[in-house]
């Protein structure tokens, strides 16, 4: 009768092929069928987040370029959003699969997706109230405020709920062991906003400036949101996710396991936020050109920064199901192949920002003054790259194996808790310079203690 059952529950069949993946596929290819996807997607959404610098620098004009780095805070914030319910939902939703909890799986997606919806549209109300005092802590001065509330009203305000759904649902849609489907979605938002941004933002067409880029990017991310809302609609009979109202019943029953993981990968994000304003505002007191080479700076960063989130979000999956189903051995062979890809691009990226600082930056804008900032960080900045490529995956093993405390401890230690305080410091030893070197000291410090939680827990429980 069972195993009639079975044969008739669409759900339960495409579950079972899917996490074959996660079961019986070497690890070799399962982790690359899972982080390849999840790396492509990030690097795309990295292009158009490049984009948005790359042509409005074209402009050669510094104002317009620091105002992109002003809102630059507040569009980590729609990442640390999506994260509270797409990485804790994520986590949560793989380890039920892991224990053929398939229902289980279903309520945690519903409770996940409207979390996302409500916390989108509360976070777009709250910026629009309060937008005039975090432009200024975030390092508008009175030459570039209006410059990043026009780019800040399409970015964060219209578009910032489609940017945290798409991201949200691209988590679930890879949990459940679809990572090509997640990678899709992401992609198509990004390729959108790489097409846009020149007719929006050049003179030669409408000429928008740093408006025109924000206007580009609420599309794509709209364009993101409406394919996977598309997906989860197509696949409603053969997928565990699910948007029904009625399931959220089973809130209080699962909300703390979602958000139990999602807070800490949230508050890293959040944190970060304060970090880069901080960051920001210590810049500001500098020449403007400064501040646009800090904000080329923190985009080049991203390359590897978003290789390994790519490289973790793959794996988070495949981790947090092989530990709730008690295969130690297959979890942490996925998750050691992980750390060396990610090492791996990471070192590559080391060699080539530290030779070729000032031909990259130049990609970007004219401005030679500009261009010599820009150098100068970044050979700094580089260094804290092999760390951080290290850090990233070892964080999103604690969240898969529902680690809350170590991963909140680990979040908040590389943003927030000592970076702020060695900002102060390092400017005062090195002014200006110092503040760059302060991300590679973090990393190093976040690196130690990971290590010594994991450490600690595998002697704990033995695997």
């Amino acid at each position: 009768m069972i195993a009639k059952e079975e044969e008739n529950n669409p759900i339960m069949l495409t579950t079972e092929r899917r996490t074959a993946i996660f079961e019986t596929m070497p690890v070799k290819k399962a982790v690359l069928t899972q982080i390849a996807p999840a790396i492509a997607s990030q690097m795309i959404a990295l292009v158009y987040n490049l984009a948005d610098t790359y042509f409005v620098g074209l402009l050669n004009d510094p104002h317009q370029t620091a105002a992109i780095t002003v809102v630059y805070p507040s569009f980590v914030m729609l990442t640390a959003i999506s994260n509270l319910f797409g990485v804790g939902g994520a986590s949560a939703l793989a380890r039920a699969m892991g224990t053929k909890e398939t229902e289980k799986a279903r309520h945690i997606s519903v409770i996940s997706l409207w979390g996302g919806v409500l916390s989108a549209l509360l976070f777009s109300l709250l910026f629009w109230l309060a937008k005039s005092p975090l432009l200024t802590i975030c390092g508008a001065t009175y030459e570039t405020y209006q410059l990043s509330l026009n780019y800040a009203y399409w970015v964060i305000i219209i578009g910032g709920p489609f940017t945290i759904l798409s991201t949200l649902m691209a988590n679930l849609i890879r949990a459940e062991g679809n990572a090509a489907s997640a990678s899709i979605g992401i992609s198509l938002g990004g390729i959108l906003n790489i097409i846009l941004d020149p007719l929006f933002v050049l003179p030669s067409c409408l000429g928008l400036g740093a408006t025109g880029a924000g206007i580009a990017t609420a599309i794509a991310n709209l364009a993101s949101m409406l394919y996977f809302c598309t997906y989860l609609y197509h696949r409603r009979y053969t997928t565990v996710l699910s948007f029904q109202p009625r399931l959220l019943r089973y809130g209080k029953k699962y909300l703390k396991a979602v958000l139990a993981i999602g807070f800490p990968s949230a508050l890293q994000y959040a944190l970060t936020v304060v970090a880069v304003a901080a960051q920001a505002r210590f810049v500001a007191q500098y020449p403007t050109e400064a501040v646009a080479a800090l904000g080329i700076v923190k985009k080049l960063d991203q390359l590897p920064l978003y290789f390994s989130i790519g490289v973790a979000n793959g794996l988070l999956p495949m981790l947090a199901y092989n530990y709730a189903a008690g295969n130690q051995q297959r979890r942490q062979e996925a998750f050691r192949l992980g750390c060396i890809v990610s090492l791996a691009f990471s070192l590559l990226c080391v060699i080539i920002y530290e030779l070729f600082a000032s031909q990259i930056a130049s990609l970007f804008i004219a401005d030679q003054t500009t261009i010599d900032y820009c150098a100068a960080f970044l050979r700094r900045m580089v260094t804290a790259m092999p760390l951080m490529a290290i850090c990233y995956p070892m964080i999103i093993q604690f969240q898969a194996m529902g680690k809350a405390k170590e991963s909140l401890v680990c979040s908040i230690l590389r943003k927030g808790v000592l970076d702020i305080p060695l900002l102060f410091l390092m400017d005062t030893l090195l002014p200006l310079y110092g503040c760059m070197w302060v991300q590679p000291i973090v990393d190093a410090i976040s690196l130690v203690i990971c290590s010594a939680f994991y450490l600690r827990l595998r002697r704990k429980e033995q695997f």
